[in-house]
């Protein structure tokens, strides 16, 4: 089963199992995870859900849609030029996959 780590701003990490095809907003607000909110539920139409990916794991995703470059023009935390994506646009879809993401300290 897919596994997504999510780490805190207070050093403490989440590690969660999904569904394949999960996304790491629906997979953290389906299990608690702090800080990621997801205002729009997942419609790419806020920025509520922001994260920074680690290193390692970006050349795994797809690329930024229109609608995503643009809400994460408007993130409450700063914005990485290389980081920055939205939990709501990110899914694990191998059965083996791993993602690891930083959680922004603010959302709104």
């Amino acid at each position: 089963m897919p596994v997504i780590t999510y780490h805190l701003n207070d050093g403490s990490t989440r590690e969660v199992e999904t569904p394949v095809g999960g996304r790491v907003m629906q997979t953290a607000l389906s299990n608690n995870v702090p800080g990621i909110i997801g205002e729009c539920g997942g419609q790419a139409m806020c920025a509520t859900c922001h994260v920074y990916v680690r290193e390692e794991f970006l050349d795994r995703l797809p690329p930024l849609s229109d609608d995503e470059e643009e809400m994460l023009d408007v993130t409450a935390a700063p914005r990485d030029p290389v980081r920055s994506r939205l939990g709501c646009q990110i899914a694990l879809d191998s059965e083996d996959e791993r993602l690891e993401v930083d959680v922004p300290e603010v959302q709104v």
